[in-house]
């Protein structure tokens, strides 16, 4: 489900544009679908290029509920528009992982390396990341499907 995860410093700072969202989980396909387009569009009228793969930035740990960031690091800075924001990926100190799969098991993969870093006595901050590595893009093999699961730490 999940390969070893590590703890590993990001040191690089990534221009990135941003949508906020909040939505229920049965709302959460539908939003993300409609993010990611309302995002890719308003990054593109910009002139704008995405240099690396999706990514979410969930404030909270998700529940009945999400409270989300879309995000997409550029090649370059864009100004704000309609919901879209600039941003940047911040510097942290993180556990890192990959799950490999659909992605309904992600809560399942967040469960495992919660508990991996739980083990440690490690101290993790409210907020998560998944990076979005490879997806549907790839076929309906979700085997190839990679997202990328980023867990700030407290230091």
């Amino acid at each position: 489900m999940i390969e070893p995860p590590e703890i590993v410093d990001l040191p690089l700072r990534r221009v990135t544009a941003m949508i906020a969202l909040r939505c229920t989980r049965e709302e959460i396909h539908l939003a993300m679908s409609r993010g990611v387009r309302e995002l890719l569009d308003a990054v593109r009228a910009q002139g704008a290029s995405p240099v690396a793969p999706l990514f979410t930035h969930h404030l909270r740990r998700p529940t009945d509920s999400f409270d989300f960031e879309i995000g997409i690091p550029l090649d370059h800075p864009v100004a704000a528009c309609g919901r879209m924001v600039p941003s940047e990926w911040p510097v942290m100190h993180v556990a890192r992982t990959v799950h490999r799969g659909r992605y309904e098991e992600l809560p399942d993969a967040w469960n495992a390396f919660t508990q991996w870093i739980a083990a440690r006595g490690l101290a993790m901050t409210p907020d998560l990341w998944e990076c979005y590595v490879t997806g549907p893009e790839r076929g309906l093999d979700a085997r190839l499907w990679r997202t990328e699961l980023i867990q700030p730490l407290t230091h």
